[in-house]
């Protein structure tokens, strides 16, 4: 695991968008794999500058997304298919049916899960996936107890969780009380992750995830056995951390 400390939430998303970007670069059909929330917003925000200004092309791009409230329509205000169109796919030239969530309004939501993970396979698996952290320490919809080799499936939200997301709908009631999320398994087969917070709210989850023992408790500490994960996290994010991490990312030449 990396760890890079920003001064501020502007300087990580914009780091995290960098980091994206040179994956597509490298390579124009990557699966990408997104995340929804306040977190990711700066992120996308600067990819989507990048290809307006400077050419960046998703047309060659699948994506797919990490979760979906279930019982939401996609054209659901609050579904996270929604906040993905409003807040970046109708910005950029990713094709629409190159897109991918979980479905939550499935009849047979456990066939759904499996033909998700089936369809993630077919495409070589997920080149990079981006990552959020709850402040209970989830990654997707995993909340504490989730098995660290889950696959996608329906989990139940925890009431943490349910309040935290509270302040998209117009009371708590609305939340649902379920989601399809991939699981901490199948996050962890994507080929790079990076994981962003900001925000003193995340500072327990993100000391837990970086320096804590795994535990299922914490779904993120999965990661510290990931071979090619970067976590960025602001200064204020970073205030529970015991150590002192570098600010950018460890660069090795070869002659």
């Amino acid at each position: 695991m990396e760890v890079v400390m920003k001064p501020d939430e502007q300087s990580m998303s914009l780091m995290a968008a960098a980091t994206i970007a040179d994956v597509i670069r490298r390579k124009p059909r990557a699966v990408l794999g997104f995340a929804t929330g306040s977190t990711p917003l700066g992120t996308y925000g600067e990819l989507i500058r990048m290809h307006r200004e400077e050419g960046l092309d998703f047309s060659q791009i699948v994506s797919f997304n990490l979760d979906e409230y279930v019982g939401l329509a996609p054209s659901h205000p609050q579904s996270y298919r929604r906040f993905m169109e409003d807040n970046f796919f109708n910005h950029i030239n990713l094709r629409p049916e190159n897109t991918n969530l979980p479905d939550g309004m499935a009849d047979d939501i456990e066939a759904a899960c499996r033909a998700y993970e089936a369809k993630i396979a077919s495409f070589g698996g997920i080149d990079i996936q981006l990552l959020g952290i709850g402040a209970n320490g989830h990654i997707a919809f995993n909340e504490p107890s989730s098995s660290l080799g889950s696959r996608t499936r329906v989990k139940t939200l925890s009431d943490k969780t349910r309040k935290d997301n509270s302040r998209f709908f117009a009371n708590a009631a609305e939340v649902p009380r379920y989601a399809v999320t991939m699981g901490i398994g199948t996050i962890m087969e994507a080929r790079e992750v990076v994981l962003i917070a900001g925000g003193a709210s995340k500072a327990d989850a993100v000391a837990a995830a970086v320096e804590g023992p795994i535990t299922a408790m914490c779904p993120a500490t999965a990661l510290q056995l990931h071979p090619h994960a970067l976590v960025i996290v602001d200064r204020e994010a970073a205030t529970g951390l015991r150590y002192s991490y570098p600010s950018e990312r460890l660069k090795v030449t070869k002659d």
